[in-house]
């Protein structure tokens, strides 16, 4: 289904233990502010100049290091721990496991996402603060509506209701 999520998992070395500890909501959340504080870091080359890698290359291995530091979540009865149990359910493609009516959107969020990152970071090498942050409101959307299909993939694959937030 998704070689390219796949590829991702296996160069991040998403181990069980790491994906369990992943499903932390605060891994989950404090993934989701890491694309802004990384245009921030990228843009400050015009005000720091070569000291902005410092400030990239830390947000780059906290990508890597995020789903290790956090321990396991003492409940995954959250919008975000389900989102990344689902994203694990979607990226194991075994067969079955995920109803058809979720490929098609959750390939469109992708490629929204996708085409987003794209604007971000053309608006990043330029210095276009509209495309900057018209590209990061996209990737973000498309990156949220997708964590949210993977919460129903979740509820589905394992029969559990929807929870109030």
């Amino acid at each position: 289904m998704n070689k390219l999520g796949r590829a991702t998992e296996r160069a991040m070395g998403m181990s069980d233990t790491a994906w369990e500890r992943h499903a932390n909501p605060w891994s989950g959340w404090t993934r989701v502010a890491i694309l802004p504080m990384l245009a921030i870091a990228i843009w400050s080359r015009v005000w720091i100049e070569r000291w902005s890698l410092v400030p990239t290359v830390m947000l780059i291995a906290w990508i890597w290091i995020n789903p290790r530091i956090f321990p396991r979540p003492k409940s995954i009865d959250n919008w975000m721990s389900q989102g990344v149990l689902g994203e694990r359910i979607w990226l194991a493609n075994e067969p079955g496991t995920v109803a058809d009516h979720h490929i098609r959107i959750t390939r469109v969020l992708t490629a929204v996402a996708g085409v987003g990152a794209l604007v971000f970071i053309s608006g990043l090498i330029w210095l276009n603060l509209a495309a900057t942050l018209f590209g990061l409101a996209v990737t973000m959307l498309g990156k949220l509506w997708f964590i949210d299909r993977m919460v129903w993939i979740y509820r589905e694959q394992t029969n559990v209701a929807s929870i109030q937030e």
